[in-house]
């Protein structure tokens, strides 16, 4: 089988942190038509959608093994919500340092261990977020949601024990593969 498929990978926060962010979306399915956010779990982007080769599936798996094991989890904070006019309204991600790290040290191993990279990496400044609202948010229906959720408070702190590969199965973005980072003694 050698078919492309799509994969991104992401951190994950906890399952209450995520059942949180999944209300969210269903706020904004019921009063501001957008549901397209349910197509992924709730997330933090570290490399966006790439396509990869089903027979060199073990090849991508070893590397993100190989990385995690040398890297411990790190401390997130979610705080407050913000926004990618005219469309895209996200809950606020702290760009810490051992944040921004992460993601350079994962965009720099993949290239180097893989020659795996983003043609835009270059081109616009890592900005961490994790969305819920997108794509079929109208730009009225921004603006609408956006006066209502620019100011609601929100905080949350967790620990990222590791990095999620997902795939997409046609229709959403699954979950394939976890790889804890390296623990602490």
């Amino acid at each position: 089988m050698n078919a492309e498929h799509l994969f991104f990978i992401a951190l994950l926060p906890p399952q209450a942190i995520q059942n949180y962010a999944t209300e969210v979306k269903c706020h904004f399915d019921q009063y501001y038509d957008s549901r397209h956010a349910f197509n992924s779990p709730p997330h933090i982007t570290l490399f966006p959608p790439f396509k990869w080769r089903h027979q060199r599936l073990d090849i991508l798996t070893e590397s993100l093994a190989t990385f995690t094991t040398k890297h411990p989890a790190i401390s997130i904070t979610l705080d407050g919500f913000g926004a990618f006019p005219p469309r895209v309204i996200f809950i606020h991600v702290d760009r810490s340092d051992a944040l921004l790290n992460l993601h350079q040290k994962l965009i720099e191993h993949l290239e180097t261990s893989i020659e795996l990279s983003d043609p835009r990496e270059n081109s616009r400044p890592y900005a961490p977020h994790m969305t819920v609202a997108f794509r079929d948010l109208t730009p009225e229906n921004f603006k609408l949601a956006w006066k209502e959720f620019k100011a609601q408070p929100l905080h949350f702190e967790f620990d990222a024990t590791h990095l999620t590969l997902l795939k997409h199965d046609g229709q959403r973005w699954q979950i394939h593969a976890e790889f804890p980072f390296k623990v602490e003694r």
